[in-house]
């Protein structure tokens, strides 16, 4: 009876999708589609943003057709020729099919003919990848199986943009000599990838998926929605259900969210335009909506993606998946005008009916501010596995910003940094995050992919700044421990002037609570919000403990007793990412210690509670670096002798400034004397601190929400 069930529906679907597919038998039919060409060639003559887009299009298009056309044997890893031809050939290809269906000139389509014929006689002949690796899913045409499926993402829109020129004949040898090959590739011997619940699997059911729409193959594109099985276990509404928590936070981080909004976007787009009875922008309560809004609230001010995980820094919300993704937002799911905004930033749309109605809308003047806003996103496809706070305070052009990282592992790409902080302010980083050891794209540096130190030091809870038990990384650097497990939030206020955000971490060591409370606070005499940490650590047994501060600028002031290391360096520890730092000098104090340093022409001082017997380390990365992989960083580590409890406090002002033309300094000093610790219990912690002249007192009650954070004083 139940297999009946299923039958019936499957054969529901297929019907609609038959229905809906011969509404669709004019092509384009994805981002750009027949009925609104015309549009948006007249769109192209009226909207300057626009224009300039699809100017940079067809310049793309025309250097295409200037070259020869080059589809060589695949040998190359990441980076190498053949690897970047392959890739300029998807580019060219989607490219060209946009400039044919805008402009009509017949040299762009049969631009897209010749090569797809080309691939055509080639494809099937090429065997798995010469420079596949151990424990990565070949492809084809590239090093991976992923890079195979963003080749045919791209691909197949171009040729559902050049479809109606070509020739049935032609088209049945691209279609049965290529783009079936490929997809008994992607569902068959690759099959792992396509039913994984992971980024690359979004690539593949979007490839397949999106295949089947343009070729009228509706087994396809169920195989894409429901798995291989159909039955739903897998493919890509399963990855809608697992891969997204209730916020729309991809549980890879901000990097790989971004990566993976492209095939989530542009397979919706195509599943909206075939089968609209599945309303697919509105599944899990518009779920691809707010994953578009959560990745803009996951980044700075200025762009750039919050890079904790594996992530590359120089990335942000220019890059083509967040051009998709806020085209289709605000066309396709809801016109919400912020969004406008960033669309002006990004300085380019997608030549599509989207994007002629972002222009259109920029031009009548409905864009508004983009909104960045203190926030705790949950983490988890049912929001229960901790998440990121992110406090913010100040103008965009020069906010402070912290980003807490509580969230859970995030599968391979994930890093052993429990309870870990980003600062920024005046344009950028302050506190720092490493992000990923990786020169995409690069072949002399391990081909393009992660390096060897990605493990070695990235990945390691010493390169972020959170705390290190023992020397040993969190979960003992164990990506399936780590996945067992995720923090808790304790405490949450967005409060304009005492944003406070506290969570637990009770199982990356054994025996040892980690528990973390953060703040940005409105006080008179500072200049800016103090940022308040108190790091609370927890345990029955004596341990070494360790807390980094990996910070941008330079030192200009260390009020302390100071041992440096003039004439020799050695690595601070043998394994756990300690092989990787150089020891340049240790300095002790005595009450309450502080570093200053100058970043962006803006002091920045963080003082802390210590007692003569805490070492301050000051360090730089760098050691066991043969092929000079590591970037030069700089940090200084708290470090108290064997204890069993402790709990650091760390007070971060942001102060004074230097204009070097002018030469003029002012307030290059904070303004902090002394921290003083008044109680510090399992339910409470109290301490009190001297500044301009004046003593304030913090009380953190952690079982009290209604006085989880008081400041009082000021007398």
């Amino acid at each position: 009876m139940k297999r009946m069930k299923l039958i019936l529906i499957w054969c529901l679907l297929v019907a609609g999708f038959f229905g809906n597919a011969a509404a669709q038998s004019k092509h384009p039919s994805i981002m750009l589609t027949a009925k609104n060409v015309a549009a948006v060639r007249q769109g192209i003559k009226q909207y300057p943003l626009l224009q300039s887009s699809f100017n940079d299009v067809e310049a793309a298009a025309d250097e295409a057709l200037r070259l020869p056309i080059e589809v060589p044997v695949p040998k190359d890893g990441g980076g190498g020729y053949t690897h970047e031809q392959h890739k300029r050939n998807y580019q060219n290809i989607l490219a060209c099919g946009v400039a044919y269906q805008i402009t009509r000139d017949a040299r762009y389509a049969a631009y897209v003919e010749d090569i797809l014929l080309n691939y055509a006689g080639r494809y099937e002949k090429w065997p798995l990848h010469p420079k596949r690796k151990e424990n990565h899913p070949a492809g084809r045409i590239f090093w991976q199986n992923l890079n195979d499926c963003v080749w045919q993402v791209y691909v197949i829109q171009g040729y559902d943009h050049v479809y109606d020129y070509l020739t049935p004949a032609k088209r049945k040898i691209i279609e049965e000599k290529l783009f079936s090959p490929i997809v008994k590739f992607f569902t068959v011997d690759t099959y792992d990838v396509f039913n994984r619940i992971h980024n690359h699997g979004t690539w593949s059911v979007a490839a397949v998926g999106i295949t089947g729409y343009v070729m009228n193959r509706p087994e396809w594109a169920e195989m894409a929605l429901r798995g291989s099985g159909k039955d739903g276990k897998t493919g890509y509404l399963m990855q809608l259900n697992q891969l997204f928590s209730p916020d729309g936070y991809y549980n890879e981080g901000p990097y790989y969210q971004r990566y993976a909004l492209l095939p989530f976007i542009v397979f919706a787009r195509a599943v909206q335009q075939y089968q609209p009875q599945l309303k697919i922008f509105e599944h899990r309560n518009g779920v691809l909506a707010k994953a578009i809004h959560t990745c803009l609230q996951l980044t700075y001010t200025n762009g750039s993606f919050f890079p904790f995980n594996d992530a590359i820094k120089d990335k942000t919300f220019e890059s083509e998946e967040l051009v998709y993704g806020v085209d289709i937002a605000y066309a396709d799911i809801q016109a919400a005008a912020d969004l406008l905004d960033v669309a002006k930033q990004q300085k380019r749309v997608i030549i599509s009916d989207a994007g002629l109605k972002v222009a259109a809308d920029i031009h009548a003047g409905k864009s508004k501010p983009f909104v960045y806003k203190p926030t705790w996103i949950k983490d988890g496809n049912e929001g229960n596995k901790g998440g990121v706070g992110i406090l913010r305070t100040g103008p965009n052009a020069d906010q402070q910003c912290i980003v807490f990282k509580a969230a859970s592992q995030g599968m391979g790409h994930g890093h052993f940094d429990r309870l870990n902080f980003l600062y920024y302010d005046n344009g950028g980083e302050v506190i720092t995050d490493y992000g990923s050891a990786r020169f995409i794209n690069i072949e002399t540096k391990s081909g393009g992919d992660y390096l060897p130190e990605n493990k070695s030091w990235a990945k390691q809870t010493i390169a972020h700044n959170t705390v290190v038990v023992d020397k040993t990384s969190h979960f003992n650097g164990n990506v399936d421990s780590g996945e067992l497990y995720h923090p808790n939030l304790v405490y949450f206020s967005p409060r304009a002037d005492m944003q406070i955000v506290s969570a637990t971490e009770e199982n990356a060591y054994s025996g040892v609570k980690l528990m973390r409370t953060m703040g940005l606070v409105t006080m008179a005499g500072f200049e800016k919000p103090l940022m308040i940490d108190v790091f609370k650590v927890s345990s029955e047994t004596a341990h070494d403990y360790d807390l980094p501060f990996w910070y941008a600028g330079h030192i200009t002031n260390a009020p302390l007793k100071m041992n440096t290391n003039k004439t020799r360096l050695e690595p601070l520890g043998s394994d756990n990412g300690y092989q990787h730092i150089w020891l340049n000098a240790t300095g002790t104090a005595t009450g309450t210690g502080s570093v200053t340093f100058l970043n962006n022409k803006r002091f920045y001082t963080n003082s802390f509670l210590a007692d003569s017997s805490t070492r301050i380390n000051f360090v730089t990365l760098g050691a066991n670096d043969p092929n000079f992989n590591l970037r030069s960083e700089k940090g200084f580590i708290l470090s108290p002798p064997k204890k069993k409890s402790h709990t650091f406090i760390s007070l971060v002002e942001s102060h004074g400034k230097t204009n070097p033309v002018a030469e003029t300094t002012s307030g290059f000093t904070g303004s902090i004397r002394s921290i003083k610790m008044i109680t510090d219990r399992d339910d409470s912690t109290v301490f009190e601190f001297e500044a301009n002249g004046k003593t304030h007192r913090v009380s953190l009650q952690y079982g009290d929400k209604d006085k989880f954070f008081t400041l009082s004083g000021g007398r």
